[in-house]
């Protein structure tokens, strides 16, 4: 070959190559830019991986958080502890079939609204949720999965400050003049699917409880001394979201095993009601 050819050949695919870098780069900061960016606190979210078999899965879901809450971490809060005592503590000491992996660990996940595999979980679970901010994507994908047959329950959030923001959010989701957000009366079946409630548990964080001295249960003082278990139904009355509000309920799976006190005091009743909610939503 003439040695100008092969100059010229190398010149032409070096120009190819750098373009190709150029391009290459382009379209992974355009894909970058389109990915939301969310905070996480200790572990990093633990996406599904596979297709689901139809076992129970502990879902959480990840959001932005676009405000802060004392003591709060977002979408991270009581994560993942909460969600694999769950779901350990399910398996034991009910007959629902908990989603395990070969070395016998839940198989918990955690998904985005805008996620597809999103509809593939029929209980979705949010924390912290007083620091909430949904896109309208965000809106409109939960409202869909709510009235497809979806559950979703918030927890973990404390004070006036925090209820207004999550109900400022949810009703971009479900209009509440067609979707009215209710207190859930005790004597609705939710409380009786398995164990039987007879008030709404107010379970604080344990740290809380420590900087208490074990004397106070309530995060906020006089504005979030009592709890409350609030939803919203569909037109046939079915629970699409139960909200416990000035209560930590997860707290009680998450930090059952690191104090002796705190464990007898919470963790029972917040199996107990964790047990309802997960059982009225598999069999509703």
């Amino acid at each position: 070959m003439h040695p100008m050819v092969g100059q010229a050949e190398c010149s032409r695919w070096l120009r190819l190559r750098a373009a190709a870098v150029v391009v290459g780069c382009l379209m992974l900061g355009e894909l970058a830019l389109a990915q939301p960016f969310f905070r996480f606190y200790g572990m990093p979210p633990r996406f599904p991986e596979g297709r689901p078999n139809g076992k129970y899965v502990f879902t959480r879901v990840l959001y932005d958080q676009v405000r802060g809450e004392p003591g709060g971490q977002g979408w991270s809060t009581d994560y993942p502890a909460a969600d694999v005592n769950f779901m350990i503590r399910l398996s034991e000491l009910t007959t629902a079939t908990v989603d395990m992996d070969k070395h016998d660990e839940p198989k918990h996940v955690v998904v985005l609204l805008t996620d597809p595999r999103l509809f593939n979980y029929p209980f979705i679970f949010m924390s912290d949720v007083g620091t909430i901010g949904l896109s309208d994507l965000e809106a409109e994908r939960l409202r869909t999965y709510l009235l497809k047959g979806g559950f979703l329950w918030v927890d973990d959030f404390w004070g006036t400050w925090a209820w207004q923001q999550w109900e400022r959010e949810i009703s971009r989701v479900l209009a509440p003049g067609e979707y009215p957000i209710f207190d859930v009366p005790l004597d609705h079946p939710i409380f009786t699917m398995m164990n039987t409630i007879t008030r709404i548990p107010q379970i604080p964080s344990i740290q809380h409880w420590r900087r208490s001295g074990g004397d106070t249960t309530s995060e906020r003082g006089h504005d979030s001394a009592e709890p409350h278990f609030r939803g919203i139904a569909d037109e046939h009355g079915r629970l699409m979201v139960v909200m416990s509000h000035n209560t930590d309920i997860a707290d009680g799976w998450e930090r059952e095993g690191e104090e002796y006190e705190y464990f007898y005091r919470f963790s029972p009743e917040a199996y107990s009601f964790g047990f309802n909610v997960a059982i009225y939503s598999m069999t509703h």
